[in-house]
């Protein structure tokens, strides 16, 4: 395939254990803005190409996982693109935000692990000058997440970018998974063959 083309989803090949999280057609076990996300061509799109996104917004699972294994397929498309995955995370009540990792996607972050609304930095990624290396821009990537006690993992593209384990106490093992779309300018992040396959903790 050369660079830029995007094509058709192909039937995945069938993966032991895993099932999927979103069924390509409706937000069923889903929840969230629904005036920031929306369902195309079998996959969910965060934000909007045509208008400034005022805040973060996420799109979350209804079901609670712990120790896990979560692939997808994710397409970022504008300038200045900065989205994620949330893991193990919660909604803050009243407001628009999660808390917990975001294995993220976007901009000079793809890859990285960041600790969203807690402690706010970057915990682990790659050098900022090999983070786009793996990745296909504006075309489908594949995100691969593993969550295994305190043992975190991310590859983009079969390219392991975070091996990271937590070292602070009381650092939540379980939550939500969450698809964001971050506040700024116009932008869309497209998530897609959403499946998981639960491990045992």
């Amino acid at each position: 395939m050369s660079a830029g083309v995007v094509e058709a989803a192909e039937t995945p090949v069938p993966e032991q254990g895993f099932e999927r999280l979103f069924d390509g057609k409706t937000f069923d076990g889903w929840e969230g803005n629904l005036d920031w996300f929306r369902i195309e061509e079998g996959a969910v799109v965060a934000g909007s190409l045509e208008r400034r996104i005022p805040n973060n917004e996420f799109l979350a699972t209804k079901e609670r996982f712990e120790d896990f294994e979560l692939r997808l397929e994710f397409k970022a498309l504008g300038d200045g693109v900065n989205a994620g995955v949330q893991i193990r995370s919660e909604r803050i009540p009243n407001n628009h935000e999660m808390i917990g990792y975001q294995a993220d996607l976007g901009q000079n972050w793809w890859g990285c692990l960041y600790d969203e609304s807690r402690r706010k930095r970057v915990l682990a990624g790659p050098p900022e000058a090999d983070r786009k290396k793996p990745v296909r821009l504006n075309d489908w990537n594949e995100y691969r997440i593993r969550c295994e006690g305190p043992r975190v993992q991310l590859w983009i593209n079969g390219v392991q970018t975070v091996d990271f384990t937590e070292p602070e106490a009381g650092i939540a093992r379980t939550g939500l998974i969450g698809l964001q779309i971050h506040g700024g300018p116009p932008c869309e992040a497209w998530y897609r063959n959403i499946r998981l396959k639960k491990l045992q903790p």
